[in-house]
């Protein structure tokens, strides 16, 4: 048995994909039995709703102080000049039976003691040459510094200093690395430090995704200079700008110190290995996300596709035969145009075999949602959501470029309508009346024909293949890191529930770093042009044309969730990972 520190901002709300791995891992009967105590440790931001608590036992501000170590907690309070929250949170999985409850420490630093900040700070450097003066602009970078200390000596504190029993501190993400490194400074001072190790757990290479987003070249620039920088022993500094600009990079740069490293994906092992030399020979482990596995029956699937048709027959005055569903963030690196490069050949070929269909793209910059009253104006007025508007309560940020590219396509496509549903929900009460009464948000899950998701950079991507075991065809791009678990799930075979689109591979071979270093715009638009005809060809040839069709993609789309399901990630990776730590 053991005990594991997930150090992570999402400690008490899921608010992005840690806190989705967290749940998966937490609620699996394989860590249950080989964990015996959880915490979870962050930052306590301003207006936390800490009702996401199952208790509170410690907080001095309230006059709560329900546990033994409350002097100890509070003498570390008055040292480091921070509030501490120390209270209990459960995870339950009622499908599978498992109920967890985990330890949670939250620490506001936002008035910490600058003394003992600044000496830890001289520690960092003087161990680790961490340069933390470049980056005390950078809140994010000051919060977790400052964290790392207090949260240190309250683990010990509500652990005990003599413990024996193995105790895993995991930086998910940069957001730990400076708890990381204090372990490993009293490490080499305290002797009952030595039963802490200490895990980098990589969601994905914070110093690659601006790299990738921000040039025109996108993925097909980067992973072919990265094929060719790992030919001639370049790190990420000799090819690009250097990376220690950002805070993130700072930080992660020194994973390698750490006593084992976790991978969500093939690529981020190779992007891992890309940021300096002691990467190259280090034994990461690859951890994959987990994805959902439902046992669905052909009615259920139908029922909830009848759904989804209904609703776009009220939308659009026709009854699709088939149904596309794209769920995501709405951000740059999900690569949203090419849905609709993929959509317009696919939509001459529909028109030519007679057939019709609809892409529901669900993304929202608003997070929390519009409210009903205003959706339902929306809708009376002109029609949202084949309509909108641009400007608040509708249109914003980067939904008003996304809208531009749909009603660009609507104007010109003949079969295939895309309708883009800026909202967060999937029922009548978040998108409004002109949605069947009875919708639930499953259904854009259970009832989609295929899920895009042909991201340019995308660590896992655990929304693109969350449909398979509904029976639903997921194109995802070759840059994605559930490809690499698919792959292991189906021994290497090509199955019909998954097309991947390679948009990295070169029709002229580059023989130098200098030949891919400069692919840009035009390069990269000639690719997905090309390749975008060859996955609408394979999409159309993969749909299901009768019953019996589905029936087979849902049985074969449920054995291979069935083998990326948590379970197998926490029994075939994150234990054996934890196991090399030690």
């Amino acid at each position: 048995m053991s005990i594991v520190v997930h150090a992570t901002h999402e400690a008490i709300q899921k608010m992005g994909g840690i806190g989705a791995v967290l749940e998966g891992l937490l609620t699996t009967q394989s860590y249950n039995a080989a964990v015996e105590r959880t915490f979870l440790v962050g930052p306590l931001f301003p207006g936390a709703d800490l009702g996401a608590l199952d208790t509170i036992l410690y907080r001095a501000s309230d006059g709560i102080k329900d546990t033994p170590h409350a002097d100890a907690l509070s003498g570390i309070e008055q040292t480091y000049h921070v509030e501490l929250v120390y209270g209990q949170r459960r995870f339950e999985d009622k499908n599978k039976k498992v109920a967890i409850l985990t330890d949670v420490i939250l620490v506001n630093v936002s008035s910490s003691n600058e003394d003992l900040t600044s000496r830890f700070k001289w520690e960092l450097y003087e161990h680790f040459h961490l340069e933390s003066s470049r980056y005390e602009n950078e809140w994010e970078f000051e919060e977790y510094v400052r964290l790392a200390e207090p949260v240190y000596y309250a683990l010990r504190t509500l652990i005990g200093r003599q413990t024996e029993t193995p105790v895993f501190m995991i930086s998910h993400e940069f957001m730990g690395m400076p708890l990381a490194l204090k372990v490993l400074i009293e490490r080499q001072n305290d002797e009952s430090a030595q039963n802490i190790r200490t895990v980098f757990y990589a969601h994905e290479v914070a110093t690659i995704r601006p790299i990738v987003e921000g040039h025109p070249g996108h993925d097909v620039r980067f992973y072919n200079v990265l094929k060719q920088a790992k030919v001639q022993e370049q790190s990420v500094g000799d090819v690009f700008d250097d990376p220690f600009w950002y805070f993130k990079h700072a930080l992660i740069d020194k994973a390698h110190l750490c006593d084992a490293i976790f991978a969500v994906g093939d690529l981020v092992v190779d992007e891992l290995r890309f940021l300096a030399k002691p990467f190259e020979s280090f034994p990461i482990n690859l951890v994959y996300n987990g994805i959902p596995a439902f046992k669905v029956s052909l009615q259920e699937k139908l029922k909830s596709k009848s759904r989804l048709q209904k609703y776009a027959a009220t939308l659009l005055d026709y009854r699709p035969d088939y149904v596309f569903t794209h769920v995501t963030r709405l951000v740059k690196s999900k690569g949203l145009w090419r849905d609709l490069q993929v959509l317009t050949h696919l939509d001459s070929l529909f028109a030519s075999n007679d057939k019709t269909a609809v892409l529901f793209i669900l993304s929202t910059e608003i997070a929390t949602g519009r409210p009903y009253e205003t959706v339902h104006e929306m809708e009376q007025e002109y029609g949202w959501p084949v309509y909108h508007k641009i400007g608040y309560p509708d249109l914003v940020g980067a939904e008003v470029e996304l809208n531009n590219g749909v009603s660009a396509f609507n104007l010109r496509s003949k079969a295939i309508k895309v309708v883009f549903v800026n909202q967060f929900g999937w029922s009548q009460e978040a998108c409004g009346k002109r949605m069947p009464v009875e919708m639930e948000f499953m259904d854009i899950r259970k009832g989609s024909d295929a899920e895009f998701g042909q991201s340019i950079y995308e660590p896992f991507g655990i929304a693109q293949v969350e449909p398979l075991s509904f029976g639903a065809i997921c194109v995802v791009s070759n840059v994605c890191g559930c490809c690499g678990f698919i792959h292991r799930a189906t021994d290497g075979k090509e199955v019909p529930n998954v097309v991947i689109a390679d948009y990295t591979e070169l029709q002229i071979p580059p023989k130098t770093l200098e030949d891919v270093i400069h692919i840009g715009l035009a390069e990269r638009n000639a690719i997905e042009l090309e390749n975008s005809r060859d996955i609408a060809a394979k999409l159309l040839g993969r749909l299901p044309r009768k019953p019996r069709d589905v029936e087979d993609m849902l049985r074969e789309g449920y054995d291979i969730a069935s083998h990326m399901s948590w379970e197998v990630v926490v029994e075939n990776y994150f234990l054996p990972g934890l196991k090399q730590a030690l």
